[in-house]
This record gives structure tokens, sequence and C-alpha cells, in this order.
């Protein structure tokens, strides 16, 4: 497996995008109509991932950094393929999300799921998510679950 950069709108991520998006229909009866701006996962204030099994994408996710927060950023489009689940991928892709949001100095990380996506709350569960305020589109919504992470942000040496 391996992690690459991507923007928002490389035909691998859009790619997986499409498909998660058919995931929240399958799920909920529609996509996820939360806004997005591909320009926001660009850096510095913001990032997206695709991971590659053999040279076939098979998972994705990104973060935005917030105009109404100095410290927080997003975690948006996290998804697995079907035939790559239950290799860790999901696991790494995070893992390396939250490395770039620290390294860019962000001290949060948030993110919105729903409670038909069990495996995605046990995930970020067992990564150490706990809940937070609820926020976006979706506070209002009874099956949105709201989570989040302190990072623990680079510092850079001193002499």
């Amino acid at each position: 497996m391996r992690i690459e950069v991507r923007t928002y709108d490389h035909p691998d991520a859009v790619a997986l995008i499409a498909d998660v998006q058919q995931e929240y229909v399958v799920r909920y009866g529609d996509v996820d109509l939360t806004p997005v701006d591909p320009a926001e996962f660009s850096p510095p204030l913001g990032l997206f991932l695709v991971a590659y099994m053999d040279d076939e994408p098979a998972a994705c996710g990104g973060w935005r950094a917030h105009d109404d927060s100095d410290n927080d950023v997003e975690l948006k489009r996290m998804y697995v393929r079907p035939a790559f689940r239950g290799l860790g991928l999901a696991r790494a892709v995070l893992a390396e999300l939250e490395r770039t949001a620290a390294a860019a100095g962000y001290a949060r990380l948030i993110l919105e799921t729903g409670s038909k996506q069990p495996e995605a709350i046990a995930l970020y569960t067992s990564a150490g998510y706990t809940p937070v305020a609820r926020f976006g589109y979706y506070a209002e919504a009874p099956e949105a679950v709201h989570l989040g992470k302190s990072l623990e942000v680079a510092c850079p040496s001193t002499p």
C-alpha cells in the first residue's frame, strides 16, 4: 500500500468520492449534502489523500480548515472500497491525515459521521475520537455523530 497526496478533483479521488457518495445513498437514501469546494483540500488549509493497493485506488480521506476555527480541521470523505476493507487502509489513511494536520499546526481533527456507519464509529473511537459539540451541515440531524480528537502538534526543534 502507498498513500499519495492528490487534489480533490484528481480522477482517482473523484472515483472514490463517487463511491462514497453511493454508499451514503445506500445507507441514508441520499448523498452527503455538505457543501464542499475542491480548493478547500489544498495545502496549507487542507489536504486530500488516496491510498493505493497495487496501483489501484483503494481508499481516500481528507481534511479542511474552517474559517470559524484557527485550531480545528474537519475530516471528510474517509472511504475504503469494499474489496480492500479489513486490510488496515482506513486506519493508515486516518493516521496520515492526523499526522499531516498536526504538522500543519492544527490542534484538533473533528468529523461528522452517521449512526448507520457503525464501522466508521468503531474506527474513530478506537483511534481516540470522542464526542464534540455538533457542527456543520448536519448539526441538527438526529442520526449524525460528531467526534473529535486532539492532535499532538509538531513543534519546531529548539537548538
